[in-house]
């Protein structure tokens, strides 16, 4: 093994872990070339600087904890006719960070706005900014036990260090009176200090479903879309797209359990028991096979007879 050069070592006090990987290779190049001096170190100078911020972004995106990480590049615009392509594209440019404009992403499950989100984030991270996802539900949690920490200054000091905040699935999940106002809080201080990138499925007006206050639905609605950039999403579902399609001749699940039934029936199996009515069908379950006789003797009386 070779022991390290004074230069090595120089380079390791200074942290330049590529200065030192690469420069007895670039001398031999620079010889050759021949380079001068400057445009030596220039080079040296770049490597260092392209390993540094691929080591920053890679740190961003850990620090982020996206669920999944996700790419513009994978989105397909042609699925979700509604969403403006060119929009979306200059959005991941990043010029709404500074102003911390929130953007707004509203329409029916499945069709990708977390994935959009999770992307504009990723495209934020690769720019050198600081970000957070949260779940909606997950957030209010947090919350909810910071306050009965009486921690809640801290976490939201916390949150103003970061360039942007993603909150995922908001109104999935109604909050309590207490989680509403904490995430009404928490979203008050970010206001026109960190963006915002909110996705729901509820529509405006059906936000006090989640929040249940109607005044306080409205005062969150007023800092979030007075300077909002908002993405509607129209379409069907994703998922319930790609699910194969049933042929006019296949047999539903319920079709099937029907003739599982017939067959039993026909076999007298007492041992199998079947619903009132075939699944399928309303009506209450009960055993199947024949009605126990009542006992022999004198009927018992009706209410009321002597």
């Amino acid at each position: 093994m070779e022991h390290p050069t004074p230069l090595d070592v120089a380079l390791q006090q200074l942290r330049l872990p590529v200065f030192g990987q690469l420069y007895a290779r670039l001398a031999q190049e620079a010889q050759a070339t021949p380079l001068s001096y400057e445009r030596y170190l220039l080079a040296l100078a770049e490597q260092e600087l392209a390993y540094r911020q691929r080591q920053r972004q890679q740190q961003y995106l850990k620090l982020a904890r996206f669920p999944m990480r996700k790419e513009l590049a994978d989105f397909d615009f042609r699925l979700v006719p509604s969403l403006n392509q060119a929009r979306v594209l200059s959005l991941a440019e990043g010029h709404y960070i500074s102003p911390a404009e929130p953007i707004l992403m509203v329409g029916h499950p499945g069709l990708g706005k977390s994935h959009l989100a999770t992307a504009l984030g990723v495209a934020a991270c690769q720019q050198g900014r600081r970000v957070r996802f949260y779940n909606a539900a997950g957030l209010v949690n947090e919350l909810l036990a910071a306050q009965e920490a009486h921690r809640v200054p801290q976490l939201i000091a916390s949150a103003l260090k970061q360039q942007v905040i993603i909150l995922d699935e908001l109104g999935f999940i109604p909050f309590s009176e207490r989680g509403a106002q904490l995430i009404f809080q928490f979203c008050s201080a970010l206001h026109e200090r960190v963006a915002l990138i909110v996705t729901t499925n509820l529509r405006f007006a059906d936000w006090t479903q989640v929040f249940g206050n109607t005044s306080l639905t409205a005062a969150l609605l007023d800092r979030l879309t007075a300077r909002a950039h908002i993405l509607e999403f129209v379409g069907d579902s994703y998922r319930l797209r790609q699910q194969p399609a049933r042929l006019p001749s296949e047999p539903s699940v319920a079709e099937l359990a029907a003739a599982i039934w017939d067959q039993a029936e026909q076999k007298g199996d007492a041992s199998a028991e079947a619903p009132a009515s075939r699944p399928g069908g309303g009506g209450t379950a009960r055993p199947a096979g024949r009605a126990v006789p009542p006992p022999p003797g004198p009927a018992p009386h009706e209410p009321g007879e002597r």
